[in-house]
């Protein structure tokens, strides 16, 4: 059997659609492993599962004879979205298929296939540390916002997808990169957009704080100094990519409408997503954006609230009352009230007002401070 060139590998990726090709060591992420080790307190979650972020730095958890890392980049922004779904969700989960696996998924199933034809095994693992090994296989730069920078492709910006095969053949290494790839002259405009300060400026950033993370993770009410800066994102966040001068050529770039995504933009309505079942939620919503479960619908129908509050538009308003009459769950109820004292007027005045009379506790505090910051109703 002939064993695969690296050309042969590049072509073929490429071939699949993919936009950049590289190669690096199997060793392991030292680096990584000790930054991990140091920000337990805000990595430590990960550590639940096995393996957890720390063994996912060693190549060789996943596949004991590996010898190279093959990284491809796939760019998650090459069509354009729906303006209003922009707002809400951010765009890497847009089109996303790690659930459906009917798009990306199978052109990871054919490059796979091609390697094993020539001879080569492969891992895809989640928890290897994708930017890291695209660094190291020279392909881009890191930004101030933490994430990694193409160095060739999708117009030298973030709206790219490095993906890591680990294989058991030896391939000579590309040169790393590696580095903060943002120019002199911008004055961080990634951590002056991020409005609750998760990004240190300095390419790291403290995932308890971002907004991305918040959207999914946590099982509290989302704490009242957060709610007004998270915005209108539901689920996901591409702030301080949106605001990025390095991102500015692939953003100014006409592109063909995703039609996918233009077809199921009516399940992701505000109005429709604030009053989905469970069924609802797992055939239409949970597929393309999964970190949530049926089980954390509450999570969802409060993020939908905030949003609602945040927009500060009152046609809302009935829909907000209807949620409220309909839940039961205390967190969902108190962003709801939160909502209507934020958008304000005689209607979330009056629905307050009768909400406060059976309420107690958090709820009753959440609903008196709602009702305070409606002075205009």
């Amino acid at each position: 059997m002939t064993v695969l060139t690296r050309n042969d590998i590049i072509e073929k990726a490429l071939s699949l659609g993919f936009a950049d090709a590289g190669f690096t060591t199997a060793e392991p992420f030292g680096g990584q492993r000790e930054y991990l080790r140091v920000h337990q307190d805000e990595y430590g979650w990960m550590e639940r599962g096995a393996p957890g972020l720390l063994a996912g730095t060693d190549p060789r958890v996943f596949m004991a004879p590996a010898k190279t890392i093959i990284v491809l980049l796939e760019p998650y922004f090459r069509e354009a979205f729906p303006p209003l779904l922009e707002c809400h969700f951010g765009r890497c989960y847009l089109d996303d298929d790690r659930v459906t696996k009917d798009g990306l998924a199978l052109r990871i199933r054919a490059f796979r296939n091609f390697l094993r034809d020539g001879g080569i095994d492969s891992r895809v693992p989640f928890l290897l540390p994708h930017r890291a090994s695209a660094l190291r296989a020279g392909m881009g730069t890191l930004g101030k916002n933490g994430l990694f920078y193409s160095g060739r492709a999708a117009g030298k910006s973030s709206w790219v997808l490095p993906l890591t095969f680990v294989v058991d053949h030896e391939f000579e290494p590309d040169s790393p990169s590696g580095g903060m790839g943002c120019p002199e002259w911008c004055r961080s405009a990634c951590v002056a957009a991020c409005p609750t300060k998760a990004l240190r400026g300095d390419g790291t950033i403290d995932p308890r704080k971002c907004i991305s993370f918040m959207t999914w993770h946590g099982k509290e009410i989302t704490p009242k100094k957060l709610r007004e800066p998270m915005g209108l994102y539901v689920y996901g966040c591409d702030r301080c990519q949106n605001v990025c001068p390095r991102n500015l050529p692939w953003l100014s770039r006409g592109r063909p409408a995703n039609l996918r995504v233009e077809a199921k933009a009516a399940d992701f309505d505000l109005r429709v997503l604030l009053h989905m079942d469970a069924a609802y939620f797992q055939g239409r919503v949970q597929p393309h954006m999964f970190y949530l479960s049926a089980g954390n619908l509450w999570k969802w129908k409060m993020n939908v609230a905030r949003a609602m509050g945040n927009s500060l538009d009152d046609a809302y308003v009935p829909d907000l009352v209807r949620a409220f009459e309909e839940n039961d769950d205390g967190r969902v109820r108190g962003m709801i009230a939160w909502s209507l004292g934020r958008i304000g007027g005689a209607g979330a005045k009056a629905a307050l007002e009768k909400f406060l009379g059976g309420s107690e506790g958090d709820l009753r505090g959440e609903i008196e401070a709602a009702l305070a910051e409606n002075r205009g109703g």
